[in-house]
């Protein structure tokens, strides 16, 4: 009786290595992707391009990382295929060399929509996986996944600033090093959760019926509202991730590289905010923490429009703290509406928050052409109020919250 107990523990125990191992490949993969808005400022010279057709490109790329996750995500729910990220960083290595040796505007679409489907068959195996390895705590873990995709996103302009603007275009086929390292990390990783999960002791048979859920109607509702909080948070991004370098240089007369670090800081702050928002969740509930991410940011984007260098700096940061908790509340709040499609809702929201921010993206192009890339932030400043909509959200019960996903 006396090893029951380390053996039954061994497995939680070192499922967090997996889930650091997780963390890094969702650093590397969107590290990777974040490169292609980090190099707009440059490609938009040399290709002689406007803000529509910047806009088509993160269009093209999120719509193409969009579509194929929700049928990824379903099917390995019912057949579980850790190497499948493999293929998926395979995708996203020949979009990056494409898009360092493009020579026409068709080629980088191209080469963007490659980098997209790579993304579509990353994160629904890897959310997957995380919420397998939580042990029970599904915002810590999620936060921990979070923090790594949100690091690499922050990345991007840091090495644009340093490396792709200094040196070029074609300077971008270097990172094809880290698209190796991550294959090498996804074939390590998905090895050791087989091994893992296989040592797991079996489940007990339930004791007691299962614990009350909202019925088709509530979760048809709640998902909605969900789908319309999580537009309102990529809308607002996409404004960052493919416009903000513009709007510092063409307000404040600041360099490409200051810019970019500027749109490093801003994107740095995402991973504290992933990470604080998982936790969170797991001790006050989803709830309070979608109404406080969105509603919580809507006094500092008002005022941002009109604030100095310094001031905008400082409010961008606060800003992205408070709404980037929002996305893993939102992801892991889903998930429990919907036990046991973990792939199928992983791949829906991760794919949906794709393909909203690429539509916001290519629809905000079109608003800064014709109205000014100011007016589009003083436009995005009220986006913060659908965060309202999070007051209609159905309060989930303790058994709910507390209900394990199958394998």
């Amino acid at each position: 009786m006396t090893a029951s107990v380390p053996t039954a523990s061994l497995p939680q125990r070192a499922m967090m290595p997996v889930l650091i191992a997780l963390s890094l490949t969702h650093l590397l993969n969107d590290m990777i992707q974040s490169l292609i808005p980090a190099i707009y400022p440059i490609i938009k010279e040399s290709y002689r391009l406007d803000f529509g057709q910047i806009g088509l490109i993160t269009l093209t790329f999120q719509v193409s990382a969009s579509l194929l996750q929700p049928a990824v995500g379903l099917y390995t729910d019912k057949h579980p295929m850790p190497y499948s990220m493999v293929v998926g960083m395979g995708f996203t290595l020949a979009g990056l060399i494409g898009l360092a040796y493009a020579g026409s505007y068709g080629f980088l679409l191209l080469s963007a929509a490659c980098v997209g489907i790579g993304s579509s068959i990353f994160h629904p195996e890897a959310t997957r996986m995380a919420r397998n390895a939580s042990g029970g705590q599904h915002g810590l873990a999620q936060g921990i996944f979070q923090v790594g995709g949100q690091t690499g996103g922050a990345l991007g302009p840091l090495l644009a600033a340093f490396i792709i603007v200094p040196r070029g275009q074609g300077s971008l086929a270097w990172f094809s090093v880290a698209a190796l390292v991550a294959m090498m990390l996804m074939i390590w990783t998905a090895a050791s959760y087989a091994r893992l999960d296989r040592a797991r002791p079996p489940k007990p048979a339930a004791a007691s019926a299962p614990p009350a859920r909202p019925g088709k109607r509530s979760v048809a509702f709640a998902i909605a509202i969900l789908i319309i909080l999580l537009f309102s948070k990529n809308a607002y991004s996409a404004s960052f991730s493919s416009f903000y370098t513009f709007y510092l240089m063409g307000k404040f007369g600041i360099s490409i590289q200051n810019s970019q670090v500027m749109l490093f800081l801003f994107l740095a702050s995402s991973a504290a905010g992933a990470l604080g928002g998982g936790m969170l969740g797991d001790r006050i509930g989803r709830n309070k923490i979608i109404w406080f991410s969105i509603l919580g940011a809507l006094p500092f984007t008002l005022i941002l429009p009109y604030a100095d260098l310094f001031w905008t700096g400082v409010l961008t940061i606060v800003i992205n703290l408070i709404m980037s908790s929002a996305f893993a509340a939102i992801l892991i709040y889903a998930l429990e509406l919907l036990p046991g499609r973990v792939g199928l809702v992983g791949g829906f929201f991760y794919g949906l928050s794709f393909g909203l921010g690429g539509l916001a993206a290519a629809l905000l192009g079109e608003f800064a052409d014709h109205l000014g890339i100011e007016m589009v932030y003083k436009i995005c400043s009220f986006i913060p109020l659908m965060g309202l909509l999070a007051w209609f959200l159905p309060r989930l019960s303790e058994g709910t919250k507390g209900a394990k996903v199958g394998h």
